[in-house]
């Protein structure tokens, strides 16, 4: 099943995936001092490929970009677990303790990392606006930053292309394509 698993990811079309004007907007707001925090549920590091600062960027469900090894926990950039593939190993073994590597996103009945869940409860508890882009707000835990953040005295942007289990909470919902969206409520 791992060999399997490794070979299905040389051939991911998500590889090919680029950031779109909706990541670009945002990094514009990070420029501007406006946005402090991003929350993504995404694994494809597309914010940090557009420009966002890692360091502000939580990527609650993990990232593809990388590996982690499940002995030690070592981290390391997945294209070079790729390339390891590519040169003939089947199921590439961590290079510091031999352990099972295997994506360094969050999988199916894995628990969330709780550090990143704490530190997303404590940005939406101090923002002042909090904008929800792309999402049916319907995986908790991470959904219950909005809720948070309004109750802490936040406005609340919903901007999706179809209605969310939370737009009753929004002062505003704007439907539509979020790459054509955002820009204009960024004024780019």
């Amino acid at each position: 099943m791992r060999k399997r698993a490794w070979r299905s990811r040389l051939e991911s079309p998500a590889w090919l995936a680029q950031p779109n004007a909706g990541h670009r907007a945002l990094v514009l707001l990070e420029r501007r001092g406006q946005l402090d925090t991003l929350i993504t549920q995404n694994v494809d590091g597309l914010h940090q490929m557009a420009g966002s600062s890692p360091e502000r960027v939580i990527e609650i469900h993990g990232t593809m970009r990388e590996v982690t090894c499940l002995a030690c926990g070592e981290r390391a950039p997945m294209e070079r677990a790729l390339e390891r593939v590519r040169a003939g190993e089947e199921d590439p073994a961590c290079r510091t303790c031999g352990g099972i590597l295997k994506s360094a996103t969050i999988s199916f009945g894995q628990s969330l990392v709780q550090a990143d869940l704490a530190r997303a409860g404590e940005a939406a508890r101090r923002s002042d606006l909090m904008l929800a882009v792309g999402t049916k707000l319907s995986v908790w835990p991470i959904a219950g930053v909005v809720p948070a953040a309004r109750d802490a005295g936040a406005r609340v942007v919903i901007v999706n292309a179809e209605p969310t289990e939370m737009d009753e909470l929004a002062h505003a919902v704007l439907r539509g394509p979020i790459s054509a969206l955002l820009p204009r409520i960024v004024g780019v």
